[in-house]
């Protein structure tokens, strides 16, 4: 088969840690380009879900995930070409510190994606107290790893005219990288941190002025024309089957007339889905129906139901007090709806929430309850092993993924639990034990990528069938 040249022009926006300013930088490059009439795809490295929100609402498209600890390469590229075919531009926004991965070689980093992709590199540096210093760290950099294409800095936190002088000449003279612009100390991100970084674009007042000023901060102290350059200059990529790999997902070889329909319970309680995920689900068939927790009443005539992760914590007295959609939730899943949960939507089935010392009652499906802490009870990469057959997976089938969470289980009648998870890495429920099942429910505090785990979309929407076939006496 020949080779295909992928040439789409890309830019990599990195740090030298978390909170250097990585996301400030890449929301206004977004909105700023989406303003220009520019069509660019926005990637996050790493799993995380709330910045890749907030670069979704600035770019005005999905945003998807490239990280290669949870996707085989070969679909990470193949992922980078098919979302950027029709696209103007790519803007990568990296994750932790440029070079830091799993391990001290940087495994699965910000620096071994962008080699990968064959990314120019734009490096964000926090620079307060802080200058000539910086540029010798900046020097330590391009000559730590030459085959990196940096092609600027952008100096964050800076103080006043002195300051931006004495740092700016010492990474131009003494790295030989190009500073393409500023932020000034007063140029404080506008969003409110929490958990895994910033509040949920749901949770933040004024989304679209609070953009449009990141977007005029980084017109007046940026030089976005040098990072276009930047972006432009970067090489034409030859790849086949062996590197961008197979389609997203196959579609199944005996497609149903009927496409089953998987509601998404997708609202500011429940907000956390890979749009790869959905994306899968479509390929295979599914009708998508997009519904609340919050509202009232469950819809009628779901096959099955997806309840990703969230904050449940932060609207945990609606969520205990519609009785009739949990009624509905709870009498659907008696009668076998397939449904599969992750984290916030684990927390939700449980039988309680407890949250500044007040008990929410939940949905009541697991004898657990949840309480929140202060600091994070897990955070980090998975590895689970699935130790008995479930609704969407087979035995002794291995998964990666990540959990990031704040609640922890309490309470549990554990002798009344199905685990079909064995944590390899990661913590869980408990005792290394994550993945409770009941009937065709399956809750986890792992959250999955479909990339890395096709088996999940054909064993939802395979358990969504037989759902239907059941209720319509199909045989």
């Amino acid at each position: 088969m020949p080779l295909t040249i992928y040439n789409k022009p890309r830019v990599a926006i990195a740090g030298l840690r978390g909170g250097s300013g990585k996301t400030t930088l890449s929301l206004g490059l977004l909105r700023l380009w989406k303003n220009k009439g520019r069509r660019i795809i926005p990637f996050k490295k790493g799993p995380d879900y709330i910045d890749a929100a907030w670069l979704s609402g600035a770019a005005k498209t999905d945003c998807y995930n490239l990280d290669s600890y949870i996707i085989p390469e070969n679909k990470l590229f193949n992922s980078l070409i098919s979302h950027s075919e029709d696209a103007d531009g790519v803007l990568i926004e990296g994750n932790r510190g440029l070079f830091d991965g799993v391990d001290s070689r940087g495994t699965f980093s910000t620096a071994a994606l962008a080699r990968l992709c064959e990314s120019p590199v734009i490096l964000v540096v926090d620079c307060a107290k802080t200058a000539t210093t910086m540029g010798v760290i900046v020097k330590g950099i391009v000559e730590f790893s030459k085959e990196l294409m940096i092609r600027g800095v952008v100096l964050n936190y800076i103080a006043n005219a002195r300051h931006e002088k004495v740092v700016r000449e010492a990474v131009e003279s003494y790295a030989g990288v190009p500073v393409v612009g500023v932020l000034r100390r007063s140029d404080t991100p506008f969003q409110q941190e929490r958990h895994m970084g910033l509040m949920s674009r749901d949770e933040t007042h004024e989304l679209e002025g609070a953009l449009e000023r990141l977007a005029s901060i980084v017109s007046d102290t940026v030089d976005e024309d040098k990072i276009w350059q930047a972006a432009l200059s970067a090489p034409p990529i030859e790849y086949g089957p062996a590197k961008s790999g197979d389609v997203l997902v196959a579609l199944p070889s005996e497609a149903s007339p009927t496409p089953v329909k998987i509601g998404i319970v997708k609202d500011s309680a429940f907000q956390f889905y890979y749009p790869e995920n959905i994306e899968a689900l479509k390929a295979l068939g599914a009708e998508i129906v997009q519904l609340s927790a919050l509202a009232r009443d469950m819809p009628e005539g779901l096959d099955a139901l997806y309840i990703g992760g969230g904050f449940p914590e932060t609207h945990a007295l609606s969520l205990s007090e519609n009785n009739n959609f949990m009624d509905k939730l709870r009498e659907s899943i008696e009668g076998g709806l397939p449904v599969y949960a992750e984290c916030g939507g684990l927390m939700f089935l449980g039988r309680g929430l407890i949250h500044k010392e007040r008990y929410y009652p939940m949905a009541g499906i697991f004898p657990m309850d949840f309480v929140m802490n202060e600091k994070p009870q897990a955070h980090g990469y998975t590895i689970v092993e699935t130790i008995e057959v479930s609704p969407y997976f087979q035995k002794n089938v291995i998964l990666r993924g990540h959990e990031f969470h704040y609640s922890k289980a309490v309470n549990l009648e554990v002798e009344k639990l199905d685990f079909r998870f064995r944590m390899k890495r990661g913590k869980g429920i408990v005792d290394g034990k994550d993945g409770v099942a009941y009937k065709q429910v399956l809750a986890t505090y792992t959250h999955l990528h479909v990339l890395g785990c096709p088996q999940w979309a054909d064993g939802l929407v395979s358990a969504a069938t037989a759902y239907r076939k059941a209720v319509n006496g199909e045989g």
